[in-house]
């Protein structure tokens, strides 16, 4: 089975980010579902695309009723092959200003959207045996901005998701391969003016969400090069016995 005998879903898809990597998809040959909660938004991003591969469909990643519908219709047309977890919302605010239904928002988006999106899309790939999970991710857990709190915490716990999902599924289903990708700080609403275009990310990830090798569960890449894990001195002395090097692996252009 190849990614584009099925269809590619992108959460957020209705700017930013989300967008920039729904239309790279499409112009490399990708179906693609571009999912977000505003109309206007994914409408925007299909018609965009001149190829016509890419389908709007209206759901927020926050609401699980909402989101079993809409890939109900998804596996209607194709399984899903190949899903990019993207959705998030970054509020910037203190944590004196934050309420437990505030914080607990942030947490249902950015994490809860993650979970929600991974287990439908896995009912397709479990049938199959075979998909691609790419979580959009970021290092907010190790250095937590000023009026991050609920932001840090939820996308820290989305890079703990995909390793526990390797735990569970890597022995019993090699065909599914799941890796955390951080773009960077980027020039989008929810980055900073000066950051990286959204488009040139996208590149980026697209190429690494159709990169498929199973020796890429459990990857973590930023922009486009590896962050090999690290190493214990038990592990370092071994490398040096056996006479072998950890390489980064670049992602292909």
């Amino acid at each position: 089975m190849r990614l584009s005998d099925g269809m590619a879903v992108v959460t957020g898809a209705g700017g930013g980010l989300g967008r920039a990597l729904a239309l790279e998809l499409a112009a490399r040959g990708q179906r693609v579902v571009a999912l977000g909660r505003a109309p206007e938004g994914i409408a925007e991003t299909a018609a965009m695309d001149p190829s016509g591969r890419i389908t709007p469909l209206i759901a927020d990643v926050a609401d699980p009723q909402a989101l079993r519908a809409a890939f109900a219709q998804i596996i209607q047309i194709a399984p899903v092959t190949l899903l990019i977890n993207n959705a998030a919302i970054y509020p910037r605010r203190d944590f004196l200003d934050e309420t437990p239904e505030s914080f607990a928002q942030t947490m249902a988006i950015n994490l809860g959207g993650t979970v929600a999106s991974t287990r439908l899309a896995l009912d397709s790939m479990v049938e199959t045996g075979f998909g691609r999970i790419l979580n959009v991710s970021t290092f907010a857990d190790l250095w937590p901005l000023p009026a991050s709190s609920a932001y840090a915490v939820s996308k820290g716990a989305g890079r703990i998701l995909t390793r526990a999902l390797v735990a569970d599924l890597a022995d019993r289903f090699p065909g599914i391969v799941l890796t955390d990708w951080m773009p960077g700080m980027l020039a989008t609403r929810m980055g900073v003016p000066h950051g990286l275009d959204p488009a040139q990310a996208a590149r980026w990830g697209a190429a690494l969400a159709l990169w498929y090798d199973p020796t890429l569960n459990g990857a973590v890449f930023e922009q486009d090069r590896e962050i090999l894990p690290p190493r214990g001195l038990k592990g370092r002395i071994k490398d040096a016995l056996l006479l072998r090097r950890r390489t980064t692996r670049v992602i292909p252009a």
